[in-house]
């Protein structure tokens, strides 16, 4: 085995991880994680972070030590070849994965998404898990906001939505289709001028009968500040098959050069109305910046500049950014970070294979 490099995952979460182990099949590189999600009060390994390592195992003919819940260290060495340009090359076919719990289904879609790089073939991945789920995009944030953006970077996916799974019980069904994909460099620094706004709004069966769906988007659309070159160009409200109550909601926010989304989760004892405010507070706080795109998609681009090359401003520097910038460091990836006022431009200089 070649000595796989050392990552420390101390003052990280579960993308650290994710992202980690993406990077290694993409390089074809073992990696020796340890303090897996060192900064989370139940540190290690949980259901759905086992559910990315076994999925990302399988798809690569891994070797695997610690996959199993509370490791709090992993080593993992792909079983793939580097095909002489310091890439692996990944064979597509069609996989289920059962996380297992509400684990979120969308943070697993987003490790996957880099991989459309390396792929030979067409990849199907069907998930079952929580689509709508606290600390992750909701599944509507996936399909409208994070794939609409990166197909335009030549990333070829798509989702398909049998159920959808909230919490407590999960039990969503997606299939997550990928195709052998060209990611170009990837040049988002100007927002350019306002183009529209779409509005997804989700309620389960069990809730139709109060109109949750529509009072949240009625609270986000009472909220969203006025402008007249701001224009609603969709609004979607659906009933969901789900075996457990709950909704969410997502507004999309395009303009110029890019694509923002913003969404809140119901909760019990909150109204629905305020679940539409709280999504439409996020939308206007970005309005009044100037960065293209929102602060979690600022986070998830990063695995693809660390592939294609190329400069993000992102709204703020957040923990996530952070230690995403220090992850591609590690991988030896040229990262630059200068802050811009309120904003920051993270730009990738040596892309991977192009580093140490």
């Amino acid at each position: 085995m070649t000595t796989p490099r050392d990552l420390d995952g101390s003052s990280a979460g579960g993308q650290f991880l994710r992202t980690a182990l993406a990077l290694s099949v993409f390089e074809t590189e073992p990696v020796r994680l340890t303090n897996v999600r060192g900064d989370r009060s139940t540190p290690g390994v949980r259901h759905q972070h086992l559910a990315v390592l076994e999925t990302m195992a399988e798809l690569c003919d891994a070797e695997v030590s610690g996959a199993e819940l509370g490791s709090e260290t992993i080593v993992f060495e792909p079983g793939l070849v580097d095909d002489g340009t310091g890439r692996g090359q990944l064979a597509g076919g069609s996989y289920d994965i059962d996380i297992g719990t509400a684990g979120s289904v969308t943070l697993l879609c987003n490790a996957l998404l880099p991989l459309a790089s390396i792929l030979e073939s067409p990849l199907s991945v069907t998930v079952s898990g929580g689509t709508d789920v606290a600390w992750s995009p909701p599944l509507d944030y996936l399909r409208h906001v994070t794939l609409p953006l990166i197909r335009r970077f030549g990333i070829q996916a798509a989702c398909e939505v049998d159920r959808r799974g909230f919490y407590p019980d999960g039990g969503g069904t997606v299939t997550l289709r990928l195709a052998p994909s060209s990611l170009k460099r990837i040049d988002l620094l100007e927002r350019g001028s306002l183009e529209g706004l779409r509005l997804y709004s989700t309620e389960s069966e069990s809730l139709a009968d109060r109109d949750v769906a529509y009072r949240q988007a009625e609270g986000a659309l009472e909220r969203l500040d006025g402008d007249s070159d701001f224009e609603l160009t969709e609004r979607c409200e659906s009933t969901a098959n789900s075996p457990s109550p709950g909704s969410a909601l997502v507004l999309r926010v395009d303009h110029g050069t890019g694509i923002a989304g913003f969404s809140a989760l119901g909760e019990r004892g909150k109204p629905a109305e305020r679940v539409g405010e709280d999504a439409a507070d996020a939308a206007n706080r970005f309005l009044e910046g100037t960065a293209p795109v929102d602060r979690h998609m600022g986070d998830q681009l990063l695995a693809f500049l660390a592939i294609s090359g190329g400069r993000v401003r992102v709204p703020s520097v957040t923990d996530h950014v952070k230690t995403r910038c220090e992850l591609l460091e590690a991988f030896g990836v040229g990262v630059e970070l200068e802050r811009d006022g309120e904003t920051a431009v993270v730009s990738v200089t040596s892309p991977l294979g192009c580093g140490e």
